[in-house]
């Protein structure tokens, strides 16, 4: 098998597994209407709304990266890659859109964004914390791009284009990985942890994938 065939396979592989996952939300989902129904529903200042508000505007921006490279490559396998981001993160950012509507709370919030990440863990979790501490309330999230990153993105080109992005696109899911730790640090709700769960899972692979597509082009 040839390295680009091994590449393909590997990227087909890690659509069917963002597929799978999805689908498993979308279970989890409809599983956890049910559950919720003996559960508090969060509040507005809960960990779960905060990263449901924030991980929306931090998939979004992931959804417009991989379209800005989708436009700047010929290169099949950033193709497929940015369009299975595109995807997953847009499909996702509308699923955390629709917990809000559900809890009726808005989707802005009252308190700068996050600041859920600076309240402590609950429980156990309170030893092994992730995020605990690590950001004040306002600050960007973790591995969101900046504009004048964007910018650099929109003007570069085949090669160029496909290196800015793959480093960009790995400290934003280092950053999303991140986000849904601390999450999972601070919820048990029956929605918010497997979807989380899933966010660690599928990024953490894709991280993997792109480290190698950037070694390559090095």
């Amino acid at each position: 098998m040839t390295a680009r065939n091994g590449s393909v396979a590997r990227m087909s592989v890690l659509i069917a597994a963002s597929v799978a996952l999805v689908v498993v939300a979308v279970v989890a989902f409809s599983i956890g209407r049910l559950s919720t129904l003996a559960e508090p529903t969060p509040t507005d200042s809960s960990a779960e709304a905060g990263f449901s508000r924030d991980m929306q505007v931090h998939h979004l921006q992931g959804a417009e990266l991989a379209m800005i490279v989708r436009d700047e490559t010929d290169d099949p396998d950033i193709r497929l890659l940015a369009y299975d981001i595109a995807n997953t993160q847009s499909q996702q950012a509308g699923q955390l859109y629709g917990w809000l509507r559900a809890w009726g709370l808005p989707q802005a919030a009252s308190e700068p964004s996050m600041t859920w990440m600076t309240t402590a863990p609950a429980g156990a979790a309170a030893h092994d914390a992730h995020g605990s501490g690590a950001h004040e309330p306002g600050e960007p999230m973790p591995g969101l791009a900046t504009p004048q990153q964007i910018a650099e993105l929109q003007a570069a080109t085949g090669v160029d284009a496909e290196r800015i992005f793959l480093e960009l696109m790995i400290a934003h899911h280092q950053g999303a990985v991140e986000m849904a730790e601390a999450v999972l640090d601070r919820s048990t709700n029956t929605l918010v942890t497997p979807f989380a769960t899933s966010v660690v899972k599928s990024q953490n692979a894709e991280i993997a994938l792109m480290e190698e597509l950037l070694a390559a082009r090095a």
